[in-house]
């Protein structure tokens, strides 16, 4: 409901007829829409999350194959959860409380993803040795990755291949410039 009808236009009764069940079971377990909303957002955030510790350092194949596998099950995720992602990466559609939610969910998302990105070798050549730096690398692919989703979305004729090998061949050249740094 929320990826289809933006925050304001999901409501919880709607929400629980989906589900088969009525309101108050659905109050039972989220205090209100913008709980239920939160918990939503946290979910898909920390699948996301999991995600690229997997992919990015879940053996010890290179970097750059490492780098696509993580893209391609962004990718499958993405086909695989188009409501989650839908809501996940178009934030809460002209609502203060659910944006503040949704800014807040992102920003933790974009720390976690720096100081996953601060395990690689010669990440530090990209933009600089700090935690901030790491996150403006991170806001980087984050904020890529979710303006190609939702370009995706829009385009869903595009086959999952295509969008992983564009957003590899953008995303990937500053973390190859990195480890060549590093080599250096």
């Amino acid at each position: 409901m929320f990826a289809q009808h933006g925050y304001r236009g999901a409501s919880m009764e709607e929400i629980a007829r989906r589900s088969g069940v009525s309101p108050p079971v659905v109050y039972d377990h989220f205090a209100s829409k913008l709980e239920l909303h939160r918990r939503l957002l946290e979910r898909t955030r920390n699948q996301l999350l999991e995600m690229w510790r997997e992919h990015l350092f879940g053996d010890d194949a290179p970097a750059d194959v490492r780098f696509s596998h993580a893209i391609e099950a962004w990718a499958v995720y993405i086909e695989d959860h188009p409501y989650a992602a839908r809501m996940y990466f178009r934030g809460g559609a002209g609502d203060a409380e659910a944006e503040a939610v949704h800014r807040e969910i992102q920003d933790q998302a974009r720390v976690a993803l720096g100081v996953l990105l601060s395990r690689e070798p010669g990440v530090e050549h990209i933009a600089g040795p700090g935690q901030e730096e790491l996150e403006m690398a991170a806001e980087v692919i984050r904020s890529g990755l979710t303006g190609l989703a939702m370009w995706w979305s829009d385009h869903p004729h595009v086959p999952r291949e295509q969008i992983v090998r564009t957003a590899v061949n953008v995303l990937w050249r500053g973390l190859e410039r990195a480890r060549e740094a590093n080599k250096e």
